[in-house]
């Protein structure tokens, strides 16, 4: 397989088509299904219908956090922060988007009244991060003074809209500045429908950086760097998902046999359970979602 490059993905998007708000109702997103011959166009509250009593879905429990902060430079020039991780000591590490960068040692002046004194580059001297100290407790001052980190494609400042739609309706633990855009489509009534079809849940926490917008810059998606992200998976889920994937295995192995039956014996000849049983072998159904 040779590499693949930039060029590669190179396809029109116009510009209109990108969508600026939700759609009124998160569970009414358009859906694509492909799990049949042809893919169908579904919404996305059909999804229980697709999946099987004792499926598992794992979900991202994540919390976009108001990271997106303004102030100016002494000299009055503005500057934009983008609060990537929360350090000890009111200490942050964040994207800078500024004219000029500034010295280390240099006070900024925060809208909303406080300051963050600039300590130099993070993780370390050559990092692509700037290390802070804010005058105040981040999480506290960016729910107060922060805006919604909307993505770069939303071109309208963020409103109080934005605040309680780009956000997944089960987030918990704060730290995300990107939201996991397709649990966003989620809502009560979708996931109690979900547990009425006897589909299991579990969460992981992976807090979303501002990497994920990051263009690649190589022609060779091979030498492209990828940012990291920090993330969590509990014991529960683990062993839920060990639990899935036990009774995945077992159902395999019972149906592989019946499988090569079906790939070379006449359906005539299949016997009557065996047909019941085909309908389950759409396990390896995806979706594809737009917001």
């Amino acid at each position: 397989m040779g590499l693949f490059t930039t060029s590669d993905f190179d396809f029109s998007l116009p510009s209109e088509l990108i969508a600026q708000h939700p759609a009124a109702e998160r569970s009414g997103s358009r859906l694509l299904d492909g799990s049949g011959e042809l893919p169908e166009d579904r919404v996305f509250r059909d999804l229980p219908a697709l999946l099987r009593p004792g499926d598992l879905l794992v979900f991202n429990d994540t919390q976009v956090v108001k990271a997106r902060l303004y102030g100016k430079k002494p000299s009055g020039g503005k500057l934009e922060l983008l609060i990537e991780r929360v350090l000890d000591g009111h200490e942050v590490a964040a994207h800078m988007k500024v004219s000029k960068k500034p010295p280390p040692g240099t006070v900024l002046r925060m809208a909303g009244g406080f300051t963050a004194e600039l300590l130099g580059r993070w993780p370390d001297a050559a990092g692509p991060l700037f290390r802070l100290r804010l005058s105040d407790d981040p999480h506290a001052l960016m729910a107060a003074h922060g805006h919604v980190p909307l993505p770069p494609y939303i071109t309208h400042a963020d409103t109080a809209e934005d605040a309680s739609r780009y956000q997944t309706v089960f987030a918990r633990n704060p730290g995300a500045v990107a939201a996991p855009t397709a649990a966003l489509h989620f809502d009560e009534a979708l996931l109690a429908a979900l547990a009425a079809r006897g589909v299991q849940r579990a969460a992981v926490t992976l807090h979303v950086g501002a990497g994920t917008f990051q263009p690649v810059k190589t022609e060779s998606l091979a030498e492209h760097v990828m940012h990291r992200e920090r993330y969590h998976v509990p014991e529960a889920t683990q062993a839920a998902i060990a639990d899935c994937r036990a009774r995945a295995a077992a159902w395999w192995r019972w149906a592989r046999p019946r499988c090569a039956r079906w790939n070379h014996g006449p359906p005539a000849a299949r016997p009557a359970a065996t047909r019941r049983s085909s309908s389950r072998r759409d396990s390896a159904s995806r979706w594809w979602t737009r917001w």
